[in-house]
């Protein structure tokens, strides 16, 4: 592990231990909840990206979905096996630790019929990216979708991807059907949102 991924690693506990990961706000994004509410999209098996302490994966289970969260840190996915508890849907979800990165080590199983990352993709080392793509073409069944927040990098900011390169990131296993961007007003910087479907035959 370089020096700057324990730096990352330690920031990221730091804040979680002591309630500063601002991040994790405990709200289901609105793309979400339109896209499950609105959209009606059948429920299925999800895999949660950098799941934090689980809100989405729980908001998903609450509407039929099973899967799989992950996350790096044990102590965030110590809080989320609490809350599906909680929830009355630890049934349906396994909390792993562990690297999205190594995503082929991990005893996750394949298609499934949606993924979400939420803010995980940006904060990964760009050289993981590719990797990172692949394997998620490998898990999501043709078909598929992928829920994907992301930021875009600025002067000020320079964290993230710009429209384009987001999109020639997961092609060709993934086709780019919906994009909203935007602004993070709680970090200040540009953002987006992306919907793939998964290529292939269902």
């Amino acid at each position: 592990m370089n020096r700057n991924s324990v730096v990352q690693r330690l920031f990221y506990w730091y804040s979680y231990l002591f309630g500063q990961a601002g991040w994790d706000t405990g709200i289901v994004p609105p793309e979400i909840a339109a896209l499950i509410e609105d959209e009606k999209l059948p429920a299925g098996r999800v895999i949660d990206l950098g799941c934090g302490t689980g809100t989405t994966s729980i908001y998903l289970a609450q509407h039929g979905w099973q899967g799989v969260g992950i996350d790096y840190l044990p102590y965030p996915i110590w809080v989320a096996r609490r809350k599906a508890r909680q929830a009355g849907v630890s049934e349906q979800l396994h909390f792993i630790v562990g690297d999205v990165t190594k995503l082929d080590r991990l005893p996750l199983g394949t298609d499934f019929d949606l993924a979400v990352d939420i803010g995980c993709g940006h904060s990964l080392p760009a050289q993981s990216l590719p990797t990172y793509a692949r394997s998620l073409a490998c898990l999501v069944r043709p078909g598929g979708l992928l829920m994907l927040y992301m930021f875009r990098p600025s002067p000020e900011h320079p964290v993230g991807l710009e429209p384009q390169d987001v999109e020639a990131l997961f092609a060709p296993s993934f086709r780019l059907i919906w994009s909203n961007l935007g602004e993070d007003s709680s970090a200040r910087v540009n953002s987006g949102w992306y919907r793939f479907v998964r290529e292939g035959r269902p």
